[in-house]
């Protein structure tokens, strides 16, 4: 095709449209000929017309000389989805610098040599009603001028018309997306445009019916317009958090949302099948009038052509088919925009007390009074009061349907307190109240989340983006996929290069989405605290390797692709124990013998730490205790392997080598960390004098204890004498004792798993060994169900855990005694 214009630039203007208009019919009747008898796929057919609509408008253009002239192609042509009758939808713009008057004249004259009417007919029809204000709006607007409408006047439908956007000449693209992708794609989860777009649809729907558009392919009920109203909507809800859905075409679209489980993979094929056919029909009837017609002859001889054309024998049979995919593009588009029926519940909210207070007695509540007294606080508050009205009126709906989900809580009355601080947290933010409004299913999954758990309803509160895990049972408990999880983190890292605040973000969103899915898999019973803590330790493994790579690729002056770095979990994370909100421990070590290895790491490792403990918008990371480090918190921030090892054989403490016994190699290079565990591995197997390594254990212990007093009359099931701590210390002291004859011991298989080998081994009685196993699973299970209903100490009565005390004060003598 390009071959035809070459030249054109010299031609005058007749010869130029004759030029255009002659190559678009040559073109036009390739296409025709290739779809018709079947060797034309649908993407081949609308992607030859916009090449060549591309093409003519290029070289319309050039003959112009208005280089500085941005041409944004809109609609089926920014998809990439022309058909063989389309107009082109275009928006013309120009930087800033440009100057105005000669690109309206250019931009005038483009339109004419590409839809004037000639002896030739027209090249392509021109609609320019897309362009800011409309047919009132100048013909060409700044970047500037762009923005500004944007900001002040744009309308909801005008986001949707602009997710196809793509500029086809002049420069400056990078800049012009800066200043459209804000506009369509929000930075939150923007479930507020599904009510938008059904507003829209509606408007559509009653013009359809005011025209008796019933058999209009494209506008009629399950129509090509319903598929991209599907598509568009879930694009414009998620497109600014996830990137990668902020795609033009609209199959393409469709297989990316699929891909993500945003829409059921049966749902995406049926939809995907029905736009193909729909497409293809359009085209028939184009070539059947010669001109953009979307709707079904009458003619039974135009049927039955059209039925042939389309590959049937009858046009009965056609029209079966085509009914076909228009009912499941209908039933596909109503799972999507069906509104929600709501909950039917006036009485629980309401400006009188006493009726609340005897609403909430029949559905249960144990204190109705208060709850009703919390209710009518929201409800009088300030903060509910200056709410839109559509915010206002979400809320009103919203507050009625937890209070009656919290009523089937064990706790209805902590349940609603809690649910309340939630609603009341995200009122401002339509979008969340538009998330709980569109989705029941999600409220009553929230509902159950902070009926089980305070520190969870804190969680969530905090965090709100988390509310859209609740959408899919299917993915909020399906088992984690860390090869998935890592690949998502790194495509999300790599989206936003160049941006580090958004890629602060994008860890800090990713880590705490697939936390709090563990989270529910954890209050629903289907995790327990050991397979709990391994996940949570691999989500941390992922992310701080995910951390590392963003950071190294930023900083100035790195001198290799990848750092000779390896980060070092002690503690928690080192023994594979992490809870929900654990702190790292974390060391820093390189191996590197170029001269400016110590500086860049330093740099490195302060850099990394800061991304991992700054606050942003979306909250903190992680806390990390670096205090573990050779000498401490006087020692240098990161350490060669070769000190480190230095440190370990000869000024380290006793302490320091019961801490290694749980540390291991998280993140960073393989290598490095290879070389950390065979020195730590070699550390732990050397021969110690037993008594003398007992007394400085005791030592150890004995301050540990002196620095958590407990006077509360309660068991510390963590810290006091024949608790998780002693369990811990006996098994570091078997492991520093004994691993000289059994170098099994140095394995970091955690404490259960090592004191079973120390029973089969003979170190410890094997009945005292598994016994003391029993009570460690049972503290970690008492410590974590405390601290997931706000406990500060993790205390229970004395006679609760009274046999498992004993067990573990009888381990306890064994060893040191």
């Amino acid at each position: 095709m390009a071959a035809a214009l070459e030249g054109a630039a010299g031609d005058d203007e007749p010869a130029l449209k004759r030029r255009l208009r002659r190559l678009r019919q040559r073109v036009l009747l390739r296409v025709m000929a290739r779809d018709l008898d079947g060797g034309a796929a649908l993407a081949e057919v609308c992607g030859t017309m916009s090449d060549l609509a591309e093409l003519e408008i290029a070289a319309a253009l050039d003959w112009t000389r208005a280089r500085d002239l941005v041409v944004i192609a809109m609609g089926k042509l920014g998809g990439r989805e022309l058909n063989v009758s389309s107009d082109v939808d275009l928006v013309f713009a120009y930087p800033a610098e440009a100057d105005p008057e000669p690109l309206e004249r250019a931009g005038r004259k483009l339109i004419g040599l590409l839809a004037e009417v000639t002896e030739d007919g027209f090249a392509f029809r021109v609609d320019m009603r897309l362009r800011p204000y409309g047919e009132s709006g100048p013909l060409a607007s700044s970047f500037a001028a762009l923005e500004a409408y944007f900001v002040a006047q744009g309308r909801e439908w005008e986001r949707y018309a602009w997710i196809k956007a793509r500029p086809i000449t002049g420069g400056a693209h990078a800049e012009l997306d800066a200043i459209v992708r804000p506009f369509v794609y929000r930075k939150y989860l923007d479930y507020g445009t599904l009510a938008a777009m059904r507003r829209l649809h509606a408007e559509v729907r009653r013009d359809v019916a005011r025209r008796e558009l019933a058999e209009h392919v494209k506008l009629g009920p399950g129509g090509i317009r319903e598929i991209e109203f599907v598509v568009q909507a879930l694009q414009l809800v998620r497109g600014g958090r996830e990137p990668a859905l902020a795609v033009r075409p609209t199959l393409e679209a469709l297989a990316r949302l699929a891909e993500r489980k945003l829409l059921p993979e049966d749902s995406a094929r049926e939809l995907a099948a029905a736009y193909d056919f729909l497409r293809r029909t359009e085209h028939r009837l184009q070539y059947l009038e010669d001109r953009q017609t979307h709707t079904l002859p009458e003619d039974p001889g135009d049927r039955e052509r059209v039925a042939h054309m389309s590959g049937f024998a009858t046009w009965d049979a056609f029209y079966a088919a085509l009914q076909a995919h228009r009912e499941a593009v209908q039933r596909h588009f109503q799972d999507v925009f069906a509104e929600s029926a709501g909950i039917d519940a006036p009485d629980l909210w309401q400006d009188d007390r006493e009726s609340m207070a005897r609403a909430l007695a029949g559905r249960g509540f144990r204190n109705p009074e208060m709850s009703a007294e919390r209710l009518l606080a929201t409800r009088r508050s300030q903060r509910y009061a200056v709410l839109p009205a559509d915010s206002r009126q979400r809320v009103d709906a919203l507050v009625p349907a937890l209070a009656a989900a919290a009523a089937r809580a064990q706790d209805p009355d902590a349940t609603l307190a809690r649910g309340l601080d939630l609603i009341e947290a995200i009122a401002r933010r339509a979008a969340y109240l538009a998330l709980l409004a569109e989705h029941p299913e999600a409220l009553e999954r929230v509902t159950r989340i902070v009926a089980a758990s305070s520190w969870a309803a804190d969680y969530v509160t905090r965090h709100p983006l988390l509310l859209d895990e609740l959408l899919d049972d299917r993915v909020l408990y399906a088992p984690p996929d860390w090869r998935e999880f890592a690949r998502l983190l790194h495509e999300l890292l790599g989206a936003a290069a160049g941006d580090v605040e958004r890629q602060m973000n994008v860890l800090r969103e990713q880590h705490q989405s697939m936390l709090f899915r563990l989270l529910a898999q954890d209050l629903a019973g289907l995790l327990g605290v050991e397979h709990l803590a391994d996940h949570l330790s691999q989500l941390a493994d992922l992310v701080l390797q995910a951390a590392l790579g963003a950071v190294w690729a930023q900083l100035p002056g790195r001198h290799r692709d990848a750092p000779r770095f390896s980060m070092v979990g002690y503690g928690k994370l080192g023994g594979k124990e992490l809870g929900y909100a654990s702190d790292l421990d974390l060391i820093f070590l390189y191996d590197d013998p170029d001269e400016r290895a110590p500086e860049l790491y330093a740099r490195l490792a302060q850099r990394l730490n800061h991304w991992l403990t700054t606050r942003t918008a979306s909250g903190v990371l992680f806390e990390t205790d670096l205090r573990l480090r050779p000498s401490g918190e006087a020692g240098l921030l990161v350490t060669s392997l070769e000190a480190f090892a230095r440190y370990q054989e000869e000024s380290a403490w006793v302490w320091e080598h019961q801490a290694l016994t749980r540390a291991r190699h998280c993140a960073g290079d393989a290598e490095v960390g290879a070389a950390f565990e065979a020195l730590r591995t070699r550390i732990l197997v050397r021969p110690r004098e037993p008594a003398a390594l007992a007394a400085e254990v005791l030592k150890m212990r004995e301050r540990m204890h002196e620095a958590h007093p407990n006077r509360s009359g309660l068991f510390d099931v963590k810290h006091d004498r024949g608790g998780m701590i002693d369990i811990e210390f006996v098994v570091q002291f078997v492991v520093l004792a004994h691993a000289h004859r059994h170098p099994g011991l140095t394995a970091n298989l955690g404490n259960i798993a090592l004191l079973k080998m120390a029973g089969e081994l003979g170190l410890v009685t094997p009945d005292l060994a598994e016994r003391g196993r029993e009570a460690y699973r049972e503290f970690r299970r008492l410590q974590h169900a405390l601290r997931l209903n706000g406990a500060q100490y993790a205390r229970v009565p004395p006679d609760r855990v009274a046999a498992h005390v004993h067990a573990v004060r009888a381990l306890w003598a064994q060893v040191f005694v």
